[in-house]
Formats: structure tokens, sequence, C-alpha cells
């Protein structure tokens, strides 16, 4: 396993990092399966774990705090807020002071912690000052509760406003941010990883699967079920007959003709690409069962070369999504008074 720097933090954390979104009613309800599934991540050399207050609506973190007994001090320790957790209402959710304070003190009890290494807003709040947001989190890090923070699917325009705010109002800082990255979802090499860069922040990839797309269960000309797994949750998504899925389809077929010259299967080469790119300091595999994990991890030590890189490239240009990887839609799209000028006025009055 290879360890790199976590966005100047000084923390060293595995390439690959065991997300737990599966753990929990969603995923595997089986405790005791989860937990055998990250003791033997954390002895084939992973020692970050990401979580997140909304996963199974809590479970996974309790999982995740049952995995730890004994292990905590060998392990970087990553969860998240935004979401709510449980029953939804005014007030249970966004990025707002109220809401962190309450959820980091539910998140250290459920986790069995004293303190949590990455603490990372999951979704912009765009009700909330972002000022109001970094000032809670500040506070977290001066009380010792959260070592760092980051933010989780922000656009690049987010990350550089938090930063100027960060700055001018001498606040602490997103040090990491989560997006979404893989063969068919490149669209954050256009910005988000530059914006990234530039301010020393540590990445942290999801869905190198692409929501299950690169698992190689889902072929052209093999027939889909929709009724059944990942395609009965969106068939849209994975429904070959629809015209906006034919490019992901023959794009998996190249990509599994390129894993077989590289000896690898499909799964394998999905998570060693995001890891390639110089901006990546981890990515996050999710797996539901220790077979899926034993899957990810046999090609944890691959490389991609020049030549393969290339090639991927042919097959999806850099910075193109072939399909939409994040589900958030922002006011400005889903909003229509901020777009039209009398429907603003209205609203204002």
């Amino acid at each position: 396993m290879r360890y790199r720097v976590l966005g100047g933090t000084g923390l060293e954390v595995s390439v690959h990092c065991l997300g737990t979104m599966m753990f929990g009613a969603v995923g595997n309800p089986d405790h005791e399966e989860c937990i055998r599934i990250t003791h033997a991540a954390l002895d084939r050399g992973i020692n970050f774990v990401d979580t997140a207050d909304m996963y199974s609506a809590g479970e996974s973190e309790v999982i995740v705090g049952k995995a730890l007994r004994g292990r905590r001090d060998d392990v970087v320790l990553a969860t998240k807020v935004h979401f709510a957790v449980g029953e939804e209402g005014p007030n249970r959710g966004g990025n707002s002071r109220r809401w962190i304070i309450k959820e980091v003190e539910e998140s250290l009890r459920r986790l069995q912690t004293d303190w949590i290494d990455l603490y990372q807003v999951h979704r912009p709040d765009h009700r909330t000052d972002i000022e109001e947001t970094l000032s809670a989190l500040t506070d977290l890090v001066q009380q010792g509760k959260i070592r760092a923070f980051g933010c989780s699917t922000f656009p690049a325009e987010e990350i550089v406003e938090a930063h100027h705010v960060s700055e001018t109002r001498r606040l602490g800082r997103f040090r990491t941010e989560q997006p979404p990255y893989s063969l068919l979802a490149r669209g954050i090499e256009r910005s988000v990883l530059p914006a990234a860069r530039k301010y020393g922040m540590g990445v942290l990839t999801w869905s190198p699967l692409a929501f299950g797309f690169l698992s190689g269960k889902f072929r052209k000309d093999q027939g889909v079920d929709l009724s059944a797994g990942r395609p009965a949750l969106n068939p849209g998504r994975f429904d070959p007959t629809l015209p906006g899925n034919a490019a992901k389809y023959d794009a998996v077929e190249a990509f599994v003709d390129l894993a077989g010259e590289l000896g690898c299967s499909l799964p394998q080469l999905a998570v060693a690409f995001p890891a390639a790119h110089p901006d990546v300091t981890s990515v996050i595999v999710g797996p539901r069962t220790m077979a899926q994990l034993d899957s990810l991890l046999e090609g944890a030590g691959l490389t991609l070369d020049d030549k393969t890189l290339d090639r991927i490239d042919e097959i999806v240009a850099p910075g193109v999504d072939l399909y939409a990887p994040n589900a958030a839609v922002p006011p400005s799209l889903s909003d229509p008074s901020r777009r039209r000028r009398a429907v603003a006025d209205r609203a204002a009055a």
C-alpha cells in the first residue's frame, strides 16, 4: 500500500480509503461482517476510513466505531455533516453552526472517539453564509474535537470563495475536497482539480466504479435487468435503449478490452485510474462484501503508464462527463427566480 500526505496536514493516508457508505441497512446490515471487512482493509495497509453521519441514518458510524475499538490510534478517520439524519425537519440539516455543533457530538458518540481527523461538509448549502460554516468548523478545531476539515462535491467557484473568506476573516480553511471521479466522469479535471492544486488541498475521490457501471456486470450486448440491484434504483442510468446511455456502454466495452490487455479486471482498472492523477490523494472504495474488497484491493498495486493513460484519453476525453455524477442541482438551475427578472422582483416584493 502506498501513502500520501493529506492536503498539507502532515497526515499520511493510504492511496486507497475504505468508504463505508454500504455499511448498515442501505447496504450490508450484518455488523459483524462489516467489522471483518474493516479489519481486513486495515490489515492490508489501509489506514484511512471515510464515513458520514447520514449513511444508514448513523448506523454506518456505529459500525465503524465498533470496528476501530483498540485500533483508533492507527487510523485517519473521516466523516461528514450536512444531510438530515433520521427525521427531517426545519434546522435538521445544512451547514449552519447550529447543525454542525449538534451533529459533531452525535458523530463522536456513534464513532466512540474523542476526535475526528477529518470533518467534511458533505454538500454546499446556499442558505448558509460560508463564513458561518467556516467559523463553526474553526471553533471545533480549536476545541480539539476535529483535527482538520474539508468539503465534498463543491464546485470550483465555491472552493475559491471559501478560501477567500478563510483568508480575509482569518478562519481555518478547507484542507480537502471529496469529488466524484471515474473513467466515465472526468469533469473535475476542468476546474475542481486545478483549484484544489492551487490551494494545496488533498483530494479524496468517490465512486470510481461510476455507481456500479464499471463493475463489469453491465455490458452493452448482454442485457440489463432493470428490476434488480443498482439498475432498479435508477433504471434511467442503466437502460441501454436510452440514447444518453449509448456512449457509456461503448466506453465500457473499450475499457473491458483495455483491462484485458493489461491483465486486470475492469474494476481494478477503474480504481487505478483516479490514483494516477497527480492531484488525487486517495481513492475511496466502498465494498459491501469481503469478496468486493478483495477484488478491488487486488489492483491496489496497479499503476498506469503514459501509454495506458493515453488510451484512456482516447476513449473518454479529459474533462468529459459521460453522465452527471452529482445528483445535486444548484439553485441557479433549480430555482426559476434566479433566472427570471420578473419572478425575482415578485419574490423580493
